[in-house]
């Protein structure tokens, strides 16, 4: 049987006690644009794929996933991962096309790729000139 003495183990856990009271738990994520594409990967270790909820509304998209691990009738001795209910919230900017977002969960990494709005890409504009300008133009090269 594992056991260790913390001194400090009272205090710890009501700052998580605390903590998630306030729906703080973490899901750590990096966010990056490739190309055409905006890429978020949320890391969520030991979560069911089908606790898994991802929606869209407006500019926000949120991410929910649980993890719980205990069963009736266990009897913890060490606690440290988080269990429960997560939640994350990302605002995206208005150039991104949230009605194409595609999610994949592998490996304990939630993957989500939201394309960028075909109105946000760049694009060439064609500039017409008069033919008063084109005349002083080649003038000008001769």
């Amino acid at each position: 049987m594992l056991m260790r003495f913390d001194p400090f183990h009272e205090l710890d856990r009501l700052f998580e006690q605390a903590r998630d009271a306030r729906g703080s738990r973490t899901m750590p994520l990096d966010a990056y644009r490739k190309g055409e594409t905006f890429h978020v990967e949320v890391d969520l270790p030991g979560v069911r794929p089908d606790s898994i909820e991802v929606t869209v509304e407006k500019n926000v998209l949120t991410v929910k996933a649980e993890r719980h691990w205990s069963d009736e009738g266990t009897e913890t001795v060490v606690c440290e991962r988080p269990q429960g209910t997560f939640t994350r919230q990302l605002f995206l900017g208005d150039g991104l096309d949230t009605a194409n977002v595609q999610a994949s969960y592998e490996n304990g990494v939630l993957r989500l790729r939201v394309p960028v709005a075909e109105e946000a890409k760049p694009r060439r504009i064609e500039v017409s000139a008069s033919p008063k300008a084109e005349a002083i133009t080649t003038a000008s090269a001769a």
